[in-house]
């Protein structure tokens, strides 16, 4: 994001000119709990369910060394046992049934 002049828009000029009033006009209370760093470990933790390398977040905040990216946002990635699940579901999940009729997309036929 940038300002009008083309600039980076710094923290120091989005919180309280864009973020902040932002939240007072929706009623949200203004507080360390609905902040602009919460906001950050929003798109970090969606970043990181959806399987976007620490490497790549790391470089999306700013941060010049991912091994501080992944100290800091560890606990927002999927457990192992998340991601088993979802590769397991993905290969034999409900639709894996549809494809395996007399016509497969693999041209063989079962009995």
């Amino acid at each position: 994001m940038t300002t009008a002049d083309g600039l980076p828009l710094s923290r120091s000029k989005f919180n309280p000119g864009i973020w902040k009033p932002a939240i007072r006009a929706t009623g949200i209370p203004d507080d360390c709990r609905n902040g602009l760093h919460v906001l950050r470990h929003t798109y970090a933790s969606v970043l990181l369910d959806a399987g976007e390398s620490i490497k790549a977040l790391s470089t999306y905040l700013g941060h010049a060394d991912p091994g501080f990216t992944l100290r800091t946002y560890t606990h927002l990635l999927p457990t192992s046992e998340d991601r088993t699940r979802r590769a397991i579901d993905a290969a034999l999940g409900e639709d894996q049934a549809a494809e395996d009729g007399p016509e497969a997309a693999d041209g063989l036929t079962t009995a």
